[in-house]
């Protein structure tokens, strides 16, 4: 909306041009999505509280964590909604809406946060933590995840420019990815899409297993979403691309740094009434629909082997429990006292709190050290 009103500006010569530089929207969006999720919180935390839609807590067979944490039982939860209705807003005002990423980013939030938010309703009407089975979410995940790989491989070989040194042509590499380090090109064809299908699911699940404690999972997001805000604006210019940092130049890319903003803006927000003791839970719609954005992010950019990295905390918890489950299955014993990776830290003692705080560290170094890979040649 408010790239049309600078275009409008530019036919009447009023000074509404400062709309169109990404930098002035990208703030704007931050901004607008942080008022409307502080704005929104107490109405849509006291509609939870009527609805009764409150959080289950995990009991049988962990007595421990039970104990733990039943005074959170009952805590608004589908906070997501909250998350996601800021995200949307903010992203439709201040984005250049003719540009295709925006709205495949726009979908791959909405879409995933629609299957958390039928696992969450599930675990309402059932009245315990066990909402739709694994299997049919994974299958939904795989549905939602290969629409947006098929949308994504469509988007036109002009979007996707390279070059490896500047006295050689630009090659258009729409299907490629980018190694790190030593910026090599592997061409993947068709098997980009399974590639993509396979990057959304792993990481909207790993940033399911992190949200187990109060503003764990959001202020990563915030860590991550940082990061690839700057990475967003760095790619969709030609010159910083293609000129100093070696990596494919992504036309429109820039407007994705709006999108990261909005996120910004929006996890914010939402840690406000999240943080500890949490007045609200964000539940599987919003860690499967915060997954998805930033992996469909990561993805547009031509940029998933850096997420690994930059969103390492997500990637510790998930493979804690693999190798948790595998270990236990193959040897009868754990590697942990419990997993995801910080209920271990929670049966060694740590205090909730500590956790958190020491998580978000490791977040934000993890996020400096991917951004710090991009200039190696």
């Amino acid at each position: 909306m408010l790239y049309w009103i600078q275009q409008l500006g530019i036919e009447t010569d009023l000074p509404l041009r400062i709309f169109g530089y990404i930098t002035v929207r990208a703030a704007l969006a931050l901004a607008l999505a942080l008022i409307v999720g502080i704005f929104l919180g107490p109405f849509f935390i006291g509609w939870l509280k009527r609805k009764k839609i409150g959080q289950k807590i995990r009991g049988e067979g962990i007595p421990e964590l039970y104990e733990r944490h039943k005074g959170k039982a009952e805590t608004p939860t589908m906070g997501g909604i909250l998350i996601l209705a800021s995200f949307v807003i903010s992203t439709l005002v201040c984005g250049n809406l003719s540009t295709q990423m925006v709205w495949i980013t726009l979908s791959a939030a909405v879409a995933f946060g629609a299957i958390g938010a039928m696992d969450d309703w599930a675990k309402v009407a059932n009245g315990n933590h066990k909402g739709i089975s694994a299997r049919t979410k994974l299958l939904l995940q795989a549905v939602a995840a290969l629409a947006l790989a098929i949308w994504i491989y469509n988007l036109p070989e002009e979007n996707f420019r390279y070059r490896t040194n500047l006295d050689e042509a630009i090659e258009f590499v729409p299907h490629s990815l980018t190694t790190l380090f030593m910026k090599w090109l592997i061409p993947l064809g068709i098997l980009y899409i399974p590639w993509v299908l396979v990057v959304l699911v792993c990481t909207s699940n790993a940033v399911n297993l992190t949200d187990g404690l109060d503003g764990l999972a959001i202020g990563c997001v915030l860590f991550v979403a940082s990061a690839f805000a700057l990475l967003s604006y760095l790619v969709g210019r030609y010159d910083f691309a293609t000129g100093y940092l070696w990596i494919i130049h992504v036309r429109g890319a820039g407007e994705l740094a709006i999108c990261c903003a909005a996120l910004i803006g929006a996890s914010l927000a939402f840690l406000w009434y999240n943080c500890h003791p949490a007045e609200v839970f964000m539940g599987d719609t919003g860690s499967l629909a915060l997954g998805g954005t930033l992996a469909t992010i990561a993805v547009l950019l031509h940029q998933e082997l850096l997420l690994p990295i930059i969103g390492g905390v997500f990637v510790a918890e998930a493979v804690s429990v693999i190798i948790q489950v595998g270990s236990f299955k193959l040897t009868g014993k754990r590697v942990f006292r419990m997993t995801p990776l910080h209920h271990h830290f929670e049966q060694l003692g740590w205090h909730e709190s500590k956790i958190i705080t020491r998580f978000w560290i490791v977040a934000a170094l993890l996020a400096v050290l991917g951004l710090a890979t991009l200039k190696t040649r």
